[in-house]
């Protein structure tokens, strides 16, 4: 069936909130939502994913027509709906057959697991005589702004159905790289005399230029597109340079993009904020063409480098994703372990190196699952012991997963192997004990095994927050675990 008008991104007016037939959010709630998390996204850079998904029942030969859904059937699509997502997860009906999904802080990767999963528990219950067809696409890659996502995601749902209904389908934006890509070079500044004279300088030499007039244009056009290096000028009217290379740098999409602040100011704190912001190279202006182009040159073969040790990292955070996609109870564990543990590294003051191995080692910390079969990871019961000797080598095949990442990863690898390490050596892989055990590990370690008491596993439900804590401190009471972070995480979410 077409849609049209009624999943059209117009503003939303409030009005109702949960749709009766499905106990999913409706439409003008949604698109609220979806507004808000735009907003929130573009501060933080975290990605998230828009799904539309159509319910079809079973066509009739003779006439192609389709069975539409009773109202059992809708109930019970909403229910398998709002079991299959995560609580901070939207669901929504959009109208008839037509329902949207709103998966927060999440890759196309992990929604994609999300979708399969819907698509397989409405093949399961019904037995064929409805499916359900999901197309996807992702914030920021593949559209920059609400109604961008939604016609994508429209035409990522309208592919699936042309595969043959009963599909998941992501909408992967055409890339605009070419194998012999120019180097992409993004120039901004208020002064479009000075963004020609910079285009005059990087044209001829096989660069492609890419012009901004602003902060604020240069941060959208960066959101969804690939650009190899930023020359940014300093004093520009709303966001000025110095804010918009520490926004870049703070976004782990393009952190690792090289920036070039260019001023008029010849002053030592000038250069000082600069280097606090992230920037990677000055340049004073009028910029001479010979220094401009010398290290333009040099900062786009260490983006190059960075290129190739960022493909790696996805291909592990890839695999990590594949992990939770075995574990139907810890999908979104690791981006919260990773945040968490983040949070205390910072409250105990840890240096950027160990808060880089929190991030990093929560998001990898559980990859080793990869090797553990899905039906020990999802046993409805306790593990006897020969399944936790299974369970327990996890952390190593985990270190040798990413141990050719050794040099990049650093202490990131030390809390993949460490992470259920206890201070009294009870704990594995290698018993550790004590100072043996580094701080970001012991830390992982804590909100690790937090986090697990307080989701919902396999073999029990979800635990009150206040009885998570007390177990915790009587972990630490009996020496198995850092006194200072658990009372630091108590402190932080109590």
């Amino acid at each position: 069936m077409e849609h049209g008008k009624e999943w059209n991104a117009a503003e939303p007016s409030g009005a109702g909130l949960t749709d009766p037939a499905t106990g999913l959010f409706e439409r003008p709630l949604f698109l609220l939502e979806l507004k808000r998390e735009l907003l929130r996204s573009e501060r933080t850079g975290e990605p998230f994913t828009v799904a539309l998904m159509d319910l079809e029942g079973a066509a009739d030969p003779a006439s192609a027509a389709q069975e539409p859904a009773n109202e059992e059937s809708l109930r019970e699509f909403g229910a398998l709906v709002r079991s299959s997502i995560r609580e901070f997860d939207l669901g929504c009906r959009f109208t008839n057959n037509l329902f949207g999904l709103l998966l927060l802080k999440t890759s196309v990767e992990v929604a994609h697991v999300v979708g399969e999963r819907i698509r397989k528990a409405v093949e399961q219950r019904f037995g064929g005589t409805l499916s359900v067809s999901v197309g996807m696409v992702s914030f920021p890659v593949d559209a920059p702004d609400r109604d961008g996502l939604l016609s994508r995601a429209r035409q990522a749902l309208q592919n699936a159905k042309t595969a043959g209904r009963n599909r998941v389908y992501y909408f992967a934006r055409p890339s605009g790289r070419r194998g012999e890509e120019k180097p992409r070079v993004l120039v901004v500044d208020d002064d479009r005399r000075n963004v020609k004279l910079m285009a005059s300088y990087l044209l001829p030499e096989g660069y492609e230029v890419l012009p901004a007039h602003s902060g604020e244009e240069a941060m959208a056009l960066i959101a969804h597109t690939e650009v190899d290096l930023l020359l940014l000028d300093i004093m520009m009217p709303g966001l000025d340079g110095y804010e918009v290379c520490k926004r870049i740098k703070n976004r782990d999409a393009t952190r690792l993009v090289p920036v070039i602040l260019i001023t008029a100011l010849d002053d030592i704190q000038a250069k000082i904020r600069g280097i606090e912001a992230g920037a990677d190279d000055f340049l004073s202006k009028p910029a001479n063409r010979e220094e401009l182009l010398a290290r333009t040159r040099a900062l786009i073969r260490v983006r190059n480098l960075n290129k190739s040790l960022t493909s790696v990292e996805n291909a592990l955070f890839s695999l990590a994703s594949a992990v939770e996609a075995k574990d139907n109870y810890t999908l979104g564990h690791t981006q919260r372990v990773a945040n968490l543990a983040v949070a205390l590294g910072r409250r105990l003051s840890l240096s950027e190196g160990e808060i880089f191995a929190l991030r990093i080692g929560g998001i990898l910390h559980d990859v080793g699952k990869i090797g553990i079969a899905e039906e020990i990871l999802n046993k409805p019961g306790k593990l006897d012991e020969r399944e936790w000797e299974v369970m327990r080598s996890h952390p190593e095949i985990g270190y040798r997963i990413c141990l050719p990442l050794k040099s990049t990863l650093g202490l990131a690898l030390d809390v993949v192997r460490h992470h259920h390490e206890k201070l009294d050596g009870s704990s594995y892989p290698d018993g550790l004990k004590g100072e043996e055990i580094s701080t970001a590990s012991r830390i992982m370690c804590v909100v690790d095994i937090y986090d697990a008491l307080v989701t919902r596993r396999p073999y029990r439900t979800e635990m009150p927050k206040a009885k998570a804590l007390e177990i915790l401190n009587e972990e630490a009471a009996a020496g198995k675990l850092d006194p200072a972070v658990v009372a630091e995480l108590q402190d932080l979410v109590g």
